[in-house]
């Protein structure tokens, strides 16, 4: 009898964890390495959300929370869906959990039997098939191309489903590609699934607030309200309000479904930390100028390094509405020989070798289930961001 689960043979390790940490193992060793494989802002978490953080322990909230979280944090989340996304949720109608990991975790959990298949637009964030196998289902890559903006058109949408599709998960702005989609986007695929009733929508919009120039951003229930019953809508404050550690992930959707997400969540974690709900509360209901000051300084980083990229031999990089990420083409590359003298045959190749000769870590592209690309976080320093673009032109000039 073997003593480890099946499912962890379905599951592979998170390759944007494994290179920050083999970035961090450099460093140790005396490196001089750039990481920007990390997705989190590198900004500090805003003084007044600290600052009702430490209110809440001189209060004593201290204690164990009801396992969907504090009614005041729920209600703020149901006011910022009304105030931002147009979309009327009860208070009962949310949930909060220990990040949005959690909250795709415990819908999954909750909703797949063997069989069930969850279509997902690729390039996708490394942890969307991998909870779905967990979780018992079949993940289905639908792919997305460079020529579309990494966008999952209708087509694309209608030929993924069949009769063994439970969920779409969409992301935007997307980790790793920064696309985001346009009302008009989501309305067509909007018309694709009012054509399938049994396709339910979890839409990650994690990156709501990270959105650049004149884009305006939307979701998808808010654009096709007959979707509004069979939609899940999860946000958070990790990346908007710079408060990755504290943890805390939410969503919206059917009393049905919350309910079962909550009987999940009750067997494995309960409540999400009470000094973390109350620092969200004020961070959803709290000042949030500096949300617009911190866009802005993405917004220029973007721009430097989506210039620089495209000044690289052999590189092509798109410009993405939001996020803090860029997905350059290195295909250009593939085949030509490295300083070391090792063919660059994929585009995990052409990180290893990035990384070997110039200390500068990236994410390769088929990790997030397409390539050949590499994702870079533009969530460090100009300066910083500077040096690793003017490193990758030296690395890819000296390609042979």
């Amino acid at each position: 009898m073997a003593f480890l689960a099946d499912a962890l043979s379905r599951v592979k390790p998170s390759a944007t964890i494994a290179v920050s940490q083999k970035a961090r193992e450099l460093k140790s060793q005396g490196r001089d390495v750039i990481g920007l494989g990390a997705g989190e802002p590198d900004f500090d978490t805003p003084d007044n959300v600290k600052k009702a953080a430490i209110e809440a322990i001189n209060r004593g909230e201290t204690k164990y929370t009801p396992v969907s979280g504090i009614q005041p944090l729920r209600e703020a989340i149901a006011a910022k869906f009304k105030r931002e996304n147009n979309l009327d949720y009860d208070w009962k109608q949310t949930i909060v959990a220990t990040g949005g990991k959690q909250v795709l975790f415990n819908a999954m959990m909750a909703t797949l039997n063997a069989g069930d298949e969850v279509v997902i637009p690729s390039p996708y964030w490394v942890s969307y098939p991998e909870m779905v196998s967990i979780c018992g289902g079949t993940p289905v890559a639908a792919e997305t191309s460079i020529e579309n903006g990494f966008k999952l058109t209708a087509e694309a949408l209608e030929k993924a489903i069949t009769p063994k599709t439970k969920w779409l998960i969409m992301n935007s702005p997307s980790n790793p590609s920064g696309a985001a989609y346009t009302a008009e986007e989501l309305k067509a695929l909007a018309d694709v699934l009012l054509a399938h009733p049994n396709v339910w929508v979890l839409t990650d919009d994690m990156y709501e607030h990270l959105t650049y120039g004149d884009f305006r951003f939307h979701t998808i229930a808010e654009v096709e309200p007959k979707l509004y019953e069979r939609t899940l809508t999860m946000n958070g404050v990790s990346k908007a309000y710079a408060m990755t550690g504290w943890r805390i992930g939410y969503a919206a959707g059917p009393v049905e479904l919350i309910k079962a997400m909550d009987m999940i969540q009750g067997q494995q974690t309960s409540g999400a930390c009470s000094i973390a709900q109350w620092a969200a509360v004020e961070a959803l209901n709290g000042p949030q100028d500096f949300v617009a000051r911190n866009k802005a300084i993405f917004q220029g980083r973007r721009d430097l390094v989506v210039s620089m990229l495209n000044q690289a031999r052999g590189i092509k990089c798109p410009v993405p509405e939001g996020a803090f990420y860029v997905y350059p083409s290195c295909a250009e590359l593939i085949g030509k020989s490295a300083p070391s003298g090792r063919t660059i045959e994929t585009d995990e190749d052409f990180v290893s070798e990035l990384l070997e000769a110039e200390g500068v870590a990236v994410v390769h592209g088929s990790a997030f289930g397409l390539g050949p690309n590499f994702r870079i976080s533009y969530a460090t320093s100009e300066a910083l961001l500077e040096e690793a673009c003017n490193r990758i032109q030296r690395f890819t000039a000296s390609l042979k």
